[in-house]
């Protein structure tokens, strides 16, 4: 069994814990802004860390799990403008870094799915894509990072799309992500191909963060003893 750091004490963290000793690890440290731990009490006797926090703090806690030699598993969303840093900073120190923007199985299921709906679609322009999601009121950022992967992957198979936005402009060359707040909801994304005709909608709905808490959890049992760079991609074998 593993000794793991966690670093964000939200529901999120409160749930993982709760898994983690459920499956026998030790869990000596938890660290955020309402406990007693700090990142100076990272150390080697930490195997993995577990990184669901804010997106303005990510970062530096990336920054000192790398430093201190310890294998991180990251699944804050709304930070990657300094993604390209932590993978500079994972290959000097020879370290081990696991980024996901949803660790859900059936999301990632949802991915692979959504890609090869927007492979097919490209060659019918008459059908025009909408992507929404939905997210409890305590998600600090929008589109989320579930929302944007999607979008990523329909940018990447469709030439009649240049870049993704959040709000509609009317230049039909922009994917348009809706985003909706409502209190309680882990969260849903949906995917729409409409023409004049009929309309195709795939959709994936969490009844909880059990299934975010589990994948999170998993990577983390699976990344220790690694070195690089990894995702669910690799995790899962897609």
């Amino acid at each position: 069994m593993s000794r793991i750091a966690i670093i964000g004490y939200g529901k999120m963290g409160q749930t993982i814990h709760k898994m983690a000793l459920a499956k026998g690890h030790e869990v000596p440290l938890t660290i955020d802004v309402n406990t007693d731990h700090s990142l100076d009490d990272l150390d080697q006797s930490i195997d993995v860390a577990i990184e669901f926090t804010r997106p303005d703090s990510a970062f530096s806690n990336l920054k000192a799990c790398l430093e201190k030699g310890i294998p991180v598993v990251c699944g804050t969303t709304g930070w990657l403008d300094n993604l390209d840093e932590i993978h500079q900073l994972c290959h000097t120190t020879k370290g081990a870094f696991f980024y996901a923007s949803n660790y859900s199985v059936g999301v990632n299921i949802f991915f692979a799915l959504s890609d090869y709906l927007a492979g097919r679609m490209d060659a019918f322009a008459e059908y025009e894509v909408d992507l929404k999601e939905i997210h409890h009121t305590q998600k600090l950022d929008a589109p989320s990072g579930t929302a944007i992967t999607l979008a990523q992957g329909i940018l990447k198979a469709l030439d009649r799309k240049e870049q993704w936005i959040g709000q509609a402009n009317g230049n039909s060359s922009d994917l348009v992500i809706q985003s909706e707040r409502i209190e309680d909801t882990p969260g849903t994304h949906m995917i729409t191909y409409k023409s004049e005709i009929d309309a195709i909608e795939i959709k994936h709905t969490a009844f909880s963060r059990k299934g975010f808490a589990s994948g999170a959890l998993t990577a983390a049992e699976w990344l220790i003893g690694k070195q690089g760079i990894f995702s669910m991609r690799d995790l899962l074998g897609f």
